[in-house]
């Protein structure tokens, strides 16, 4: 990750930054908003790890889609983990799962970006 781009101070932030950075074509700061171990739900089954999880973004990025901003829920916190989500404009939601890092930024660990639709 580059020292530059912006990390989350707060588990909704990255429900922003998934936005822009889908918007943007961004896949290395697409990975940089997850745990190395985390999981993706993707339509096949399930992207663990950064490796996987980039294969999936890259995927996506390459269709050259616009994503439309949702509306962001305000997250619901336990300690250092934190339960965001967001409706999305037709219809379905994602959920996610965070978790607060040592330097107080927040990655996502468990991500469903479907599960409605």
């Amino acid at each position: 990750m580059t020292s530059d781009r912006q990390r989350a101070a707060q588990p909704e932030d990255l429900n922003r930054f998934v936005l822009e950075r889908l918007n943007a074509g961004d896949v290395d700061g697409l990975v940089a908003l997850y745990e190395p171990d985390a999981v993706l739900i993707v339509p096949t089954g399930r992207a663990i790890g950064h490796r996987e999880i980039r294969a999936a973004y890259e995927q996506l990025v390459a269709a050259r889609l616009e994503f439309a901003p949702g509306e962001t829920q305000p997250a619901i916190r336990n300690g250092d983990l934190a339960l965001t989500a967001v409706r999305l404009a037709g219809g379905g939601a994602t959920v996610e799962v965070a978790r607060r890092q040592p330097d107080g930024t927040w990655l996502w660990v468990i991500d469903q970006p479907n599960l409605l639709g």
